[in-house]
């Protein structure tokens, strides 16, 4: 049921946090490890597998975990350290790679398809494994099969810090003995409602009538469907390719107003980083661009730990603002843009203990999908002062 010969690889650092934490601490090895906010107001941002065998897992409230696993050494995140270490694995695949997507801040797929003309694709991506780890002393997996769903659930069969090929012949036979949890796009709502309906290996879920899943699960079954066939024809995206996200005021009169500047500012870091949290994106690059009455432009960027959080963002927007206006002359626009971008669950830079800042901004995210942006803002934006504090 296969309808393209290609060859994709996914990579995906192991446990990717806590092998960071591990080159720079190797007493951790073996051991069961927690990395998040170290008091019990905190959630687990990532585990090791030691860890996982007791029932621990991310997102869980930290006071459960240490329940679990009183001797499980804890450990509070550093977003900043394994943001650059994602960024060096980033730049070792693309020194090498032919088309690659950096999917999130430890996974990567590549598109190697015609690369067998030339040397084994098999072998071309075994020998790029070594150089990460090499590189990087991290452990990785890879999954390289037809096309992104199958390498993915490849990679996770391959783990830990191995390699899987699944060639075309292969495909069904290796993905119908296992659960359908293993197919990406099932949550655990989604799990629960197929089991119900005695569904619980991918090859049942495949022999299931396709009009039957769209009928439970809307377009979402039709999707599902395919990829329980081994069908997915979603192309590797390139990674400097609409991997940003951006926003421009040009005001009505040229101002050198500056508080009414960075009230502007503000205004737009709320409305992107909304649209990143609300895509589950995270940024690591920001830009800040100015345009004198004259038409000169300016802009400039600062890379950054990954983030999506408009209090983690909204000072490096000030700071370059203020670094970049140096001509004391009008202005007629400002723009702000975040580049860089990754999927992720902003929760993962949350590694102090102030879980509520996370659920403050589920909920006021909630609202402006519900009422729109404009219903929730910071005091700062609206002119009413410099509180950073959401009303």
């Amino acid at each position: 049921m296969l309808t393209q010969n290609r060859n994709i690889v996914h990579f995906d650092l192991d446990t990717f946090f806590v092998s960071v934490e591990r080159l720079l601490r190797p007493e951790l090895v073996g051991k069961p490890v927690i990395i998040g906010g170290t008091s019990d107001r905190g959630v687990v941002a990532s585990c090791s597998y030691e860890a996982r065998r007791f029932g621990i897992h991310s997102a869980m409230p930290m006071k459960m975990a240490r329940a679990l696993c009183n001797d499980a050494i804890l450990v509070r995140g550093d977003m900043e350290l394994y943001s650059k270490y994602s960024h060096t694995v980033t730049n070792i695949i693309a020194e090498r790679a032919p088309v690659y997507e950096k999917a999130s801040i430890d996974e990567h797929y590549i598109d190697v398809t015609g690369m067998d003309r030339f040397f084994g694709t098999v072998q071309w991506t075994k020998e790029l494994r070594k150089a990460i780890i090499a590189n990087t002393g991290l452990p990785i997996s890879f999954g390289l099969s037809v096309n992104k769903t199958v390498s993915k659930i490849a990679t996770g069969e391959a783990k830990p810090n191995g390699e899987l090929f699944i060639g075309r012949d292969a495909v069904q036979p290796f993905l119908a003995p296992l659960s359908i949890r293993k197919i990406p796009m099932i949550g655990e709502k989604t799990y629960r409602l197929l089991r119900s309906m005695g569904i619980v290996t991918i090859d049942t879920l495949s022999h299931i009538p396709v009009e039957m899943m769209e009928r439970v699960l809307g377009k979402n079954g039709a999707v599902i469907w395919e990829k329980a066939n081994g069908i997915d024809i979603t192309p590797v995206r390139p990674y400097h390719e609409a991997r940003s996200v951006s926003t421009e005021t040009t005001f009505e009169q040229d101002s050198i107003d500056i508080v009414r500047m960075k009230e502007t500012l503000v205004k737009m870091v709320e409305k992107i980083a909304f649209e990143l949290r609300d895509q589950q994106k995270l940024t690591s690059c920001v830009t800040v661009k100015i345009r004198y009455s004259n038409f000169d432009t300016h802009t400039l960027q600062q890379h950054i730990p990954y983030t999506a959080f408009d209090h983690q963002l909204i000072p490096v927007v000030k700071d370059l603002f203020d670094r970049i206006y140096q001509r004391r002359m009008l202005i007629r626009l400002i723009g702000v843009r975040f580049s860089s971008l990754v999927s992720g669950n902003p929760q993962l830079n949350m590694f102090d203990d102030n879980v509520s800042a996370v659920n403050l901004y589920q909920a006021i995210d909630r609202v402006r999908r519900k009422y729109g942006q404009k219903i929730v803002r910071r005091g700062v934006a609206v002119g009413k002062g410099n509180s950073e504090v959401a009303r």
